[in-house]
């Protein structure tokens, strides 16, 4: 059912004083673009005749295929709190239409949803929560963002040591504002790094809200004086940040069907769904570790899985997936590889669609991390493999369709190129007074 329909944005605009709104979405890599418009255009956008040129958007559309119209998600309307409160500023997430009216086989959110629609077919219905890490460094005399940072605090401290505190206090009451339902939030392990959990949610209304966490955060750590990074790994010899992604599966009932009632032990199916990911993460690696930095954080030591492994044991943190403790119609299965950078829709869509594979073919996952005899497989250790595991898995295509599969990999390929013709600061050091 849904939570809102024109009338009630209608009278919502007029009533909050809003000014403008922004129809919301992304490029292929997860970067988030929009048109604002003014509030007296705002019948044209809810008749989905707002256009825009896709030629512009990275990795999008041929020039052939430039006019494209977003169709607005009424259910996603919210006024940003961080803006002005005298001419308020909403936004609505769109789907993205080609000129006939088709969906845009490059629109990263029409994927996921294409996932989320097969997955009702078979009567599942998903729901994930993610845990995105972030840092808060210092700015320079200039204005520009370093990795720099005057606090040493380490996990769950607090004030005066945790200095970010009252940063996480305020990003976390502007997204309560937006209907955001905060179940923790803390330091993390490295200095200056933070993590801000929010409740389980569908899988589309997830991606939609780490694609608003990530402004809210950058916007509102400004405001405090302090950059805000996802980077995964901005700073050598520390943790790095991830994105673990929690998911639970219900039937059409609300029954949990990761566990069973009599033992409340895993369930065959979420046995399944492991087997099924654990098929796929190499593959998907490029989508969910997707820059060259992604590979500095999943490195033995620091608290990021490097094997594809898996583990019921909640207290054994170094497989790839593991299962939190919680049971009953609590219990979850969480994804440990990806980063905070990826693009949301494009990383749940392939996770998912994996997950259902490994069901609907009753796949057995291989032994658990306790119970594995010789060495576990790994996964990319760089975005040069990254790029192979990618191309060698037709999965991974089947999933996101040729559009977004090709200009994917062309751009990461383009990447690994300009990466690889780079002299770095260690080879320098390494190497210029031997030889």
């Amino acid at each position: 059912m849904s939570k809102y329909t024109k009338e009630d944005i209608y009278r919502i605009v007029e009533e909050e004083d809003v000014a403008f709104i922004r129809l919301q979405f992304c490029d292929i890599f997860g970067v988030p673009k929009n048109i604002a418009i003014a509030a007296s255009q705002l019948e044209s956008a809810l008749n989905n005749e707002c256009m825009f040129d896709g030629v512009f958007v990275e990795g999008f559309s041929r020039s052939e295929e430039s006019d494209m119209y977003l169709h607005p998600d009424l259910d996603s309307f919210d006024i940003y709190p961080w803006r002005p409160q005298s001419g308020k500023v909403a936004r609505m997430f769109c789907n993205v239409y080609t000129s006939d009216g088709k969906p845009f086989l490059g629109d990263s959110r029409n994927v996921l949803r294409n996932v989320v629609a097969k997955a009702k077919d078979m009567g599942i219905n998903f729901k994930v929560n993610p845990e995105p890490e972030f840092f808060l460094f210092d700015y320079d005399d200039d204005g520009q963002p370093t990795t720099k940072t005057h606090e040493k605090a380490s996990y769950f401290d607090v004030a005066p040591a945790d200095q970010g505190e009252n940063v996480r206090r305020d990003i976390i009451l502007n997204l309560e504002e937006m209907d955001f339902d905060i179940s923790s939030s803390h330091h993390e392990i490295a200095p200056a790094q933070h993590e801000i959990d929010f409740k389980e949610a569908d899988a589309e209304r997830s991606a939609d809200m780490v694609m608003t966490f990530r402004m809210a955060v950058k916007t509102i750590a400004k405001k405090h004086g302090l950059y805000a990074t996802f980077m995964p790994k901005p700073v050598e010899g520390i943790s790095g940040s991830g994105m673990h992604i929690n998911i639970l599966a219900e039937d059409n009932g609300g029954k949990n069907i990761f566990v069973n009632d009599a033992d409340q032990e895993l369930s065959d199916t979420a046995k399944h769904f492991i087997a099924g990911v654990l098929s796929h993460v190499k593959g998907m690696t490029l989508v969910t570790n997707p820059i060259v930095n992604s590979y500095k954080r999943l490195v033995p030591g620091y608290d990021a899985p490097v094997n594809v492994t898996w583990s019921s044991a909640s207290a054994n943190r170094g497989a790839l997936i593991r299962i939190p403790a919680k049971r009953g119609g609590n219990t979850k299965i969480e994804i440990r590889n990806p980063d905070a950078i990826c693009n949301p829709y494009l990383a749940l869509a392939l996770i998912l669609a994996a997950g259902m594979e490994g069901i609907e073919k009753k796949m057995t996952p291989p032994p658990e991390l306790s119970d594995q005899k010789g060495e576990a497989d790994t996964l990319p250790l760089t975005l040069g493999e990254a790029i192979h595991a990618y191309k060698d898995d037709p999965f991974v295509k089947e999933v996101l369709g040729e559009p977004i599969y090709s200009k994917f990999l062309e751009a990461k390929k383009a990447e690994w190129k300009d990466f690889r013709t780079c002299v770095t600061q260690w080879e320098i050091g390494r190497y210029l007074n031997i030889f």
